[in-house]
């Protein structure tokens, strides 16, 4: 068990302001691919694999949002980054809060997507943990049994997440899942956040609710809303264009 900061696997594309694509649970940096290409015109774009994922290491022991926040902080302190424009898909959207609450002087903007500031609801605490002992029976299985059809409609896209889910190991499910559960709620905190921030939303989205997204907006100091029709949890694959035009928005207003 380790509480120092893991050398993060990333790729980079292009050159600019850095902006890092932070990928959600239990996924890598791959599912950023389609936007990162296209944003690699205007930015210079880091995709990461998150502690537990991807190319990344998978030490044991608990994997809390501040500690993944403190991983990525490394990791611009390796590239000689002092600020950075963070985007948190989903669970990557509470490992930006962390980041920004412990480390606001490194952010110079914000995207959220498909994400929340709000902690878990009793019923959902309890659900995760429920799945964490699934995980001990059947593996990232259960993951997949549990959340697959919750993270988009699309056919294709479902396929990927699957492929990706069932890489995951078991107690990297665990301590990811056990970190969201105990993760503090941030919706007073987003009136601190002084940077200009998207958040970004599927209207499809099966995990986050719309309401949920509009609260973070209107307590966001310099926030603005995105929908993005016909898509739920996978915005970023779902709709890579869309997603990659609110993101530039997003540049220019940094």
């Amino acid at each position: 068990m380790t509480n120092q900061p893991v050398r993060l696997f990333y790729r980079e594309r292009g050159q600019g302001k850095p902006m890092i694509l932070i990928h959600g649970f239990p996924l890598d940096h791959s599912i950023w691919d389609a936007v990162a290409e296209d944003l690699s015109k205007k930015a210079r774009v880091i995709t990461p694999d998150l502690r537990g994922y991807g190319k990344s290491p998978k030490p044991e022991g608990e994997y809390t949002m501040r500690m993944m926040a403190d991983d990525l902080i490394a990791l611009l302190d390796q590239l000689g980054i002092d600020k950075a424009i963070m985007v948190g898909h989903s669970m990557g959207g509470y490992i930006t809060l962390a980041l920004a609450k412990a480390y606001p002087q490194r952010l110079s903007g914000i995207g959220f997507v498909a994400t929340q500031a709000a902690a878990d609801l009793p019923e959902r605490r309890q659900a995760r943990l429920i799945l964490v002992d699934e995980i001990k029976r059947k593996g990232a299985q259960a993951v997949v049994h549990a959340n697959l059809k919750k993270y988009s409609r699309n056919a294709e896209v479902l396929k990927y997440t699957q492929e990706l889910m069932l890489k995951a190991q078991p107690h990297v499910l665990m301590a990811c899942l056990r970190g969201m559960a105990d993760r503090e709620d941030m919706t007073d905190f987003l009136k601190e956040i002084a940077v200009p921030s998207v958040v970004i939303a599927g209207e499809q989205d099966d995990l986050i609710p719309l309401e949920r997204t509009r609260e973070m907006v209107e307590r966001l100091q310099r926030g603005w809303l995105v929908t993005v029709p016909n898509a739920g949890h996978m915005p970023m694959m779902e709709s890579p264009q869309q997603v990659t035009s609110a993101l530039i928005e997003l540049l220019q207003q940094t």
